[in-house]
């Protein structure tokens, strides 16, 4: 992966504040919109859910979900050059009130002070979504795969 595509992914994860996640609930496909926080290192996502949410049923530990990124639509925009990044994630819900939910909180609510009420509500939950493999797309015709190893430099100046 070239630099300057780590960085168009980095940019979108850093500028956008919601995501499209897909899971299978009893076998079906099933999406969800949500707000989110990048992982350190941008390996993964934090999203926060309300287990009484549908989509919750699909993030189990070890289970695997999608998520799709993208640049703002609008009037003056192309939608087939819309930038966007979707991954492959294993799912990783935090044990609440664990030190790791403890530390995962504060990040969060850095990004989305509004959300503390939900904190407070026994039926959410943090959850930790690693990327596994992923696709860039900058445009019409320039797609670009993101291997395992490209997630795993994803956060360094390094990519090459």
């Amino acid at each position: 992966m070239l630099k300057s595509t780590a960085r168009l992914i980095r940019g979108l994860l850093d500028g956008e504040r919601v995501l499209s996640l897909a899971v299978l609930v009893e076998g079906a496909p099933f999406t969800g919109l949500l707000p989110f926080v990048p992982l350190p290192g941008y390996t993964g996502v934090m999203i926060h859910a309300s287990r009484l949410s549908r989509h919750t049923a699909g993030l189990t530990e070890g289970a695997r979900a999608a998520v799709l990124l993208h640049e703002q639509d609008g009037p003056d925009k192309d939608p087939l050059q819309i930038k966007r990044a979707s991954f492959e994630c294993d799912v990783h819900p935090l044990e609440r009130n664990g030190e790791e939910w403890t530390a995962e909180r504060e990040r969060y609510l850095a990004r989305f002070p509004g959300s503390r009420i939900t904190f407070r509500l026994s039926d959410f939950t943090l959850y930790r979504l690693e990327f596994r493999q992923g696709l860039w797309v900058g445009g019409f015709g320039r797609a670009v795969e993101i291997t395992p190893r490209d997630v795993a430099k994803l956060g360094s100046h390094g990519v090459a």
